[in-house]
C-alpha cells in the first residue's frame, strides 16, 4: 500500500452526487464503483457542452482495471442506471445519468452535437502540450508526463506550458518546476494565463534559473 502524504489546499475537488452516496452500499463490484467515480471525477473536469467520456478515456493506469474490468464496470453501472450509452455513427460515449448527461447523450444520438466539436480530452493533454511547445516524445519523457499526471491538477498543465513558452525555456524540467512550486506554496486558480505570463519573470530567478541554461 502507498503511503499517502494528505490532501494539499492547491488541488482542486471533485463535487460527488449526494444520491450517489446512498447507491455505495449496494454496489458490491470494485469494477462498478471505480469506474463510477472516475466518470464523475473526469465529466466535471471537461470543457464545453459535450459530457461524455469513450471507453478509451478509462485509464487502466489510474483506475487499477484491465480492460475487461473496466467494461465489466461500465456493464452495470448501465445496468444500474448511474451512467448511459449512447452511439452515433461508429462512435460510443459514456454519460452519467444526470439531466445535463441525459440531454448530451440525446443530442449525441441524433447528431446534434459530435465528440470532436467540443470534447477536451483533460487525461492526454499534457502529451499533447509537450510535442505543441517542447518537441517530441521519448519513451523516458512520456514516463515523466505520465508521473506528472497523477501528481498535479491536470488543468494546470497548460498554463505552466504557456509561462514556459512566453520564457523561451523550452524544457520539461522548467515546466515541471513551475508545476511543483505550485504543488508546494499553493496556486491562486482566480488568476486567468494572462496575467501568469506577465508574472512569469519570478521564474526566471532562484531556484528557477538554472532551467534558462542552453546545452
Amino acid at each position: 500500500m502507498t503511503n499517502f502524504t494528505g490532501f494539499t489546499s492547491s488541488e482542486t475537488f471533485t463535487q460527488i452526487p449526494d444520491s450517489f452516496i446512498g447507491l455505495i452500499s449496494e454496489i458490491d463490484d470494485l469494477a462498478e464503483l471505480k469506474v463510477t467515480l472516475y466518470a464523475i471525477y473526469r465529466i466535471e473536469h471537461l470543457e464545453g457542452n459535450f459530457r461524455g467520456l469513450s471507453e478509451a478515456d478509462f485509464d487502466e493506469g489510474n483506475l487499477g482495471l484491465s480492460v475487461e474490468q473496466i467494461r465489466s464496470g461500465l456493464s452495470k453501472s448501465l445496468e444500474r442506471g448511474t451512467m448511459l450509452k449512447s452511439e452515433n455513427e461508429a462512435e460510443v460515449f459514456y454519460f452519467l445519468n444526470s439531466p445535463r448527461g441525459r440531454l448530451s447523450a440525446e443530442a449525441f444520438a441524433n447528431g446534434q452535437v459530435k465528440s470532436a466539436q467540443s470534447y477536451h480530452p483533460n487525461k492526454s493533454n499534457i502529451f499533447k502540450l509537450y510535442e505543441e511547445n517542447i518537441g517530441a516524445l521519448t519513451p523516458l519523457i512520456a514516463d515523466m508526463l505520465r508521473d506528472a499526471e497523477k501528481n498535479y491538477p491536470s488543468i494546470w498543465f497548460e498554463e505552466a506550458f504557456e509561462i514556459a513558452v512566453s520564457r523561451n525555456v523550452r524544457n520539461w524540467k522548467y515546466v515541471n518546476a513551475i508545476l511543483n512550486r505550485w504543488k508546494e506554496n499553493g496556486k491562486d486558480e482566480r488568476r486567468d494565463s494572462k496575467d501568469s505570463i506577465q508574472d512569469a519573470k519570478r521564474y526566471t530567478e532562484g531556484e528557477f534559473s538554472e532551467f534558462f541554461k542552453r546545452d
